[in-house]
């Protein structure tokens, strides 16, 4: 399989995710400003994970911008992570519907763990097949976002259970770490055309 065709799938499941999220959000009963108030939570957690959604977007079309060959490792890998991504719909409208309430704060929880720790599953699949000089493990370097973001989605968990309030400012804190364009990749992109 080449890398456009991953690609190309991936961006695929990753639009069907948004738009699946995206449908969590119900039209509202009545034509004033107050028929929006019901709505709020579910538009808030459907804003965090829309914005989840985009970073992991984003930084999955840099990583597979490294990968000069395709193997079965990294296809799993991938599939994993989108698993965990496609439980972001699920999450996002329960946890939005109950109002952030103790177990659906901390059931998102896990899913943003669990897929942060599909993505760096991913990401060490694709070193180890394309060297530990590769351009990938030079850019990622010690990945302190990538160490600290589970030790905080680990506290978040916690957390939801004795104020999911606390909860989702943690993860809210972790989507903003990440929101911050990572350019590891691209300026070693440009380092390397600039080299030949």
């Amino acid at each position: 399989m080449t890398r456009t065709r991953l690609e190309a799938f991936s961006d695929a499941v990753i639009a069907i995710i948004i738009t699946i999220t995206v449908l969590e959000l119900a039209v509202p009963h009545g034509s004033g400003w107050s028929a929006l108030r019901p709505l709020v939570p579910i538009f808030l957690s459907y804003a965090l994970s829309f914005l989840y959604i985009g970073i992991y977007w984003n930084n999955h079309h840099h990583m597979l911008q490294t990968v000069k060959r395709v193997t079965g490792g990294i296809l799993w890998a991938n599939l994993f992570l989108l698993f965990w991504l496609s439980l972001f719909p699920f999450v996002t409208g329960w946890m939005g519907e109950n109002h952030f309430a103790e177990v659906p704060a901390a059931a998102y929880g896990v899913v943003l763990f669990m897929a942060g720790l599909a993505y760096y599953i991913l990401e060490r699949t694709i070193i180890a097949g394309q060297g530990p000089d590769s351009l990938l493990a030079t850019a990622v370097g010690r990945d302190l976002k990538g160490k600290v973001s589970p030790v905080i989605y680990a506290v978040a968990i916690g957390m939801a259970f004795v104020e999911p309030w606390v909860s989702q400012g943690l993860y809210t804190l972790v989507a903003l770490i990440w929101l911050i364009p990572d350019r590891r990749i691209e300026r070693l992109f440009q380092a390397d055309e600039q080299g030949e």
